[in-house]
């Protein structure tokens, strides 16, 4: 059975924001998921985050990973760990850019993109006016890796504050609802 874990970005992603709905889905529909709150979220430390993510994996085992603005940052830094194993599906939705310079998430950035991001499949997706990121530096991230890119016209960050609560593509892309 296929089991999901479901990555948060700075703050958390609490109802009602598209994570917590998809963990819900997920749920609904009897799979497995993994939701868990990063430590410390509002204020938080790549080494505290590898550490907790590492265990997770080690324990859960997932088979889909969903990761959400930090969160894929997070992962490029798990993926230049030693050990990783490769999943079969990873979902990376808002990356932020790689240099990042916002105080109170620095020990996350600068970034350098890992040789390999350790999943048989992946997909991005993108809005054409995050802050967090250039439209140009996502693409050439996505050809980087080559990689299917979902860019959303005026989706902002594609979190619950512009308007991404239950959200039918993301759904539609790890549960398969259609």
């Amino acid at each position: 059975m296929n089991k999901t874990l479901i990555l948060h970005g700075w703050g958390g992603s609490d109802f009602p924001h598209w994570q917590s709905e998809l963990a819900s889905e997920i749920a609904k529909n009897y799979g497995t998921v993994s939701f868990p709150l990063l430590d410390n979220c509002h204020f938080p430390s790549k080494n505290r985050w590898v550490k907790q993510v590492k265990k997770i994996l080690e324990d859960f085992k997932p088979d889909t990973v969903v990761c959400h603005s930090l969160a894929n940052t997070l992962w490029f830094w798990l993926c230049q760990e030693e050990e990783m194993l490769e999943i079969e599906r990873l979902f990376m939705v808002s990356p932020p850019s790689l240099n990042t310079e916002v105080d109170t998430i620095k020990t996350f950035f600068p970034c350098e993109k890992p040789a390999s991001l350790y999943a048989k499949n992946i997909e991005m997706i993108v809005s054409d006016n995050d802050p967090y990121i250039e439209i140009e530096e996502a693409k050439a991230l996505a050809k980087h890796y080559n990689i299917p890119i979902h860019i959303i016209e005026n989706a902002g960050h594609i979190n619950a504050d512009s308007g991404h609560g239950k959200w039918e593509l993301i759904e539609d892309l790890v549960i398969g609802k259609k």
